[in-house]
């Protein structure tokens, strides 16, 4: 495979439209077992996440991470990117959302000198990062990643306090980085979670959680990014000018209602959360 400059993947599970610059690479994730109507492998013409090292059986609990270990294990690129199919990195949301996403001619002017490209940080207002999972989703499962950051990679353990003590984070699994810095961030993010696996199967509460939040491991993940980005700014390793946060855009349209609805539930009686908005 010929080395390039940049290489954005697109994580999906279904057919979507895809943006047309050629930095994008279309993914299938959780392409492991899938099947058409047919009994036929399941064949969505993009780039499964099934190929070289990879695991994507995990997909179910893991969701968009098959597609960034997969992206590690088997891409070759100065930056490597994750977005999704239906949320990308871009500018203000035009009446055909495509003609918003980020282009190569719009990020080429900052490879070499910008190291990681964030999502703007999304901010929760009224409860901090680890409140909100407490209230939507099983805190025993990042009370437990603290103690595996502690014993695996104890100098992350005061960013990890002060990263869950904030109302803000950059979310959704969404990066690009110099391909050394996703090599790091990959080692430390994986050792975390595959040991976070090893203990959640010997815990009989989570044996029994709904398809939804069975996901946790992807939410894990979005949560301790911040906490790898936090580290490499306090020991130096990236300079703050060389983080740029580019805004996110949903292709299609969010049901405020029903998140602001969800959102209050979780936090005033105990609701957790059941689906996507």
């Amino acid at each position: 495979m010929d080395r390039k400059e940049i290489t954005i993947l697109v994580a999906a599970h279904k057919t979507y439209r895809m943006p047309k610059d050629e930095m994008y690479l279309p993914l299938h994730v959780g392409a492991e077992g899938k099947k058409d109507a047919d009994g036929n492998d399941l064949d969505l013409g993009f780039t499964k996440d099934n190929t070289g090292d990879n695991i994507s059986a995990l997909n179910p609990s893991f969701c968009e991470l098959t597609g960034l270990y997969w992206a590690w294990k088997n891409l070759d690129a100065d930056y490597i990117g994750l977005a999704h199919y239906r949320r990308h990195f871009g500018y203000k949301k035009t009446k055909d959302p495509f003609d918003s996403v980020l282009t190569y001619d719009q990020i080429k002017p900052y490879l070499g000198k910008i190291k990681v490209f964030t999502p703007n940080k999304r901010k929760y207002y009224i409860e901090t990062l680890y409140d909100h999972y407490k209230h939507t989703h099983y805190i025993e499962q990042l009370d437990e990643t603290r103690d595996i950051i502690s014993a695996l990679y104890p100098e992350y353990v005061p960013c990890f306090d002060r990263v869950v003590k904030r109302t803000y984070g950059y979310m959704f699994n969404m990066m690009i980085m110099q391909k050394d810095l996703l090599d790091q961030y990959c080692t430390w993010l994986f050792d975390i979670l595959f040991e976070l696996q090893k203990r959640m199967e010997g815990n009989e509460k989570m044996q029994d959680l709904s398809v939804f939040q069975s996901r946790f491991y992807g939410r894990i993940s979005e949560i301790i990014f911040n906490v790898w980005l936090e580290r490499q700014l306090e020991a130096g390793n990236i300079r703050k000018d060389e983080v740029k946060e580019i805004p996110v855009i949903h292709m299609d349209e969010i049901n405020w209602w029903k998140k602001g609805t969800a959102f209050l539930k979780a936090k005033f009686i105990g609701k957790k959360y059941e689906g996507s908005f």
